[in-house]
């Protein structure tokens, strides 16, 4: 039974497309760790990652924790992140479980850091900030991290990018009634919530950036990763079919056989209990 408060439509917004998203995707920046850490002041017992999809937050504490817990409800998602925790050879100190960010099923003050890498605005903020402040010791730290969409390239392309993601989003407002739509919160209002919550004493944003080298089709697959491209996608028809097509064709001209490095702006909104 799934908890108050989380939407269906939005557990099985990439259900099926685990492979391509994970391939795609960027993991997230070391950096992260680092930064974490230097605030809790000691390295991390146990850290929660909440929505943890295939696992590309979930992997970088494997080293800079002693045991990381991922949760993710999407069945498809958690079984890629499962099948990449064998391929490594099964390691401990690391494990995949289903669950909701707002029922973690964990005791009381046992977490020393809770993250949500790319998925906060999927949750139900404030039973999920309450849950998080339940599950973390004194001094730990809620972190949400994030970072803007498309990766640093060219004017036309990213423009063709928003039109694109725009045209989605309109196809899915015609065709999908609004109960079967995905629900997202603003991730612009992440750090007022975590401050409003009343579960920690100290809360900011931290702004950063990371690179990451891309070729057309990583590019555009980054592009065809995104929720909403998707849901269009699943819902057949072939309504996208000439857009993709066309904006595949101009980000192949654009890297012309090329590897590139692009830059990603990543915000962390944080919050020390």
């Amino acid at each position: 039974m799934i908890p108050e408060g989380n939407h269906q439509s939005n557990i099985v917004r990439f259900k099926g497309f685990q492979n391509e998203y994970d391939r795609y995707r960027p993991q997230a920046p070391r950096l992260v760790t680092e930064l974490l850490t230097g605030y809790l002041k000691r390295r991390p017992a146990l850290v929660v990652d909440l929505g943890c999809g295939t696992g590309l937050s979930t992997f970088l504490w494997l080293a800079a924790a002693d045991s990381v817990i991922g949760i993710e409800p999407g069945d498809d998602m958690r079984g890629k992140a499962l099948e990449k925790w064998k391929a490594l050879g099964s390691p401990e100190g690391i494990s995949f479980i289903p669950g909701y960010s707002n029922a973690l099923g964990l005791p009381p003050e046992s977490a020393d850091i809770v993250t949500c890498s790319q998925s906060f605005h999927w949750m139900e903020p404030v039973s999920t900030l309450k849950e998080a402040g339940r599950v973390l010791k004194a001094g730990g730290i809620f972190a949400a991290y994030d970072c803007d969409w498309p990766p640093v390239l060219e004017p036309s392309i990213e423009s063709l990018y928003h039109e694109l993601i725009e045209q989605a989003e309109a196809i899915i407002g015609r065709r999908l009634p609004a109960e079967e739509r995905a629900f997202k919160w603003n991730k612009d209002e992440h750090l007022r919530r975590i401050k409003e919550s009343g579960e920690f004493a100290f809360a900011r944003e931290v702004v950063f950036h990371n690179t990451e080298r891309c070729d057309a089709e990583r590019y555009v697959g980054l592009t065809l990763s995104q929720g909403g491209v998707q849901t269009v996608i699943r819902l057949g028809g072939g309504e996208l079919d000439e857009t993709i097509a066309a904006y595949r064709e101009e980000v192949e001209r654009y890297f012309d056989g090329r590897t590139l490095e692009t830059l990603l702006s990543y915000r962390i909104k944080l919050g020390i209990k």
